[in-house]
């Protein structure tokens, strides 16, 4: 059922680990991430832009330190807790890219956090900005905040001219106005990513006149995301912060903004049921795989036995395979490749360092896992 032609093979990896793992687990390719890593930051450089890779997908400090080694200039974190997790770890330079609401305990982290790094934090209401101010009181000159705005997108973030008056907002509260920022996340589907790419570079065009319209000079112009970094290129945009490239995954492949060759994650699992149906079950449902895709394409690929993901339970994986194709035996190892490798990440507590070659280098901590707040 895969719309990707080519996939890789993963089943000389998941035999070469054997029971040295313990299904369901994420396997990652480290030197494929590497050279995803490498491959990114160099895209970023080439076009005059600056790096700040999106934690979310990998969660992990090892795979940061990764990123910064080879030139980011910093990370990106979705939430106060992601944030925390690599400032403990040594990250000095971070983005929260999302409109914090800063009360109760959160705003004693928050200003805790703004003394220990450099710290810059997603704004799109005045009552947010606000809040930032009062929880930093006589120290809101450490909080960077950066405007979000809309491109297409219609999730968070106001409309481009509105971003000036915000960020004047955020100065007479005596935080540090920084510039604009914004996801294209309408580039996610198939043929779209040029077109939302577009509009980024439009709607950040716009916001950037707003804020010189009140005196602001937007020194970060921000954009993400995988899907649509390979048309970030406007001059307009300072940085770059996409997240899932580190790892890629079948709609990544899918939607053409990787090859397969460069998907550097999948899931061992194993055969645990054959009752004679057009399917086997394995040992991964949705509490490993979580639920990305749909019934027409399904919840997963499993491209060694050309097969696809059918059906998720909390514990059962329904592999449906094609008539007359091989068909593994109940105790086979299988790999899965997710379709959307971030909440996959977000299940489990390590990952499982290989290469190419079916190595066993180590097992990494997913730190930040499970850090919703």
């Amino acid at each position: 059922m895969g719309e990707v032609e080519d996939m890789p093979s993963f089943q000389h990896l998941v035999t070469a680990l054997g029971d040295q793992v313990s299904t369901p687990a994420p396997v990652v390719l480290i030197d494929v991430v590497e050279e995803n890593i490498h491959r990114m930051q160099a895209f970023a450089v080439a076009h005059g832009k600056v790096l700040r890779p999106h934690v979310k997908t990998h969660k992990s400090v090892e795979i940061g330190r990764l990123q910064l080694a080879a030139g980011a200039i910093g990370l990106t974190a979705g939430n106060l807790s992601e944030a925390e997790v690599f400032a403990d770890a040594g990250c000095d330079d971070i983005f929260i890219a999302y409109p914090l609401w800063a009360t109760g305990a959160k705003a004693d982290r928050l200003l805790r956090l703004a003394q220990e790094t450099s710290l810059s934090v997603g704004v799109e209401s005045i009552a947010a900005i606000d809040r930032l101010a009062d929880a930093m009181g006589n120290l809101a000159g450490l909080l960077g905040v950066v405007v979000e705005i809309d491109c297409g997108a219609t999730r968070s973030g106001v409309l481009p001219e509105r971003a000036g008056a915000l960020a004047a907002h955020a100065r007479d509260r005596g935080l540090r106005p920084l510039g604009v920022f914004t996801y294209p996340g309408h580039g996610g589907t198939i043929g779209a990513r040029a077109a939302a790419a577009e509009d980024q570079a439009g709607a950040l065009r716009r916001a950037v006149g707003s804020l010189a319209e009140h005196g602001i000079e937007a020194r970060v112009v921000s954009a993400g995301s995988t899907p649509t970094v390979e048309f970030s290129t406007d001059p307009v945009i300072t940085e770059l912060r996409p997240g899932e490239y580190v790892f890629n995954d079948y709609d990544n492949a899918r939607l053409g903004d990787c090859s397969p060759d460069q998907i550097g994650l999948f899931v061992a699992t194993t055969v645990v049921s054959d009752q004679g149906h057009p399917h086997v079950v394995i040992d991964a449902g949705t509490k490993a795989l979580a639920r990305e895709g749909n019934p027409d394409r399904g919840y997963g690929q499993v491209p060694d036995y050309d097969g696809y993901l059918s059906k998720l339970n909390e514990y059962h994986g329904f592999v449906q395979l094609p008539e007359r194709g091989a068909r593994p035996a109940v105790g086979d190892r299988i790999a899965v490749v997710p379709h959307h490798v971030c909440p996959v990440v977000n299940s489990f507590e390590e990952l499982i360092i290989s290469n190419r070659l079916g190595e066993l280098l180590g097992r990494w901590a997913v730190d930040a896992q499970g850090q919703l707040n």
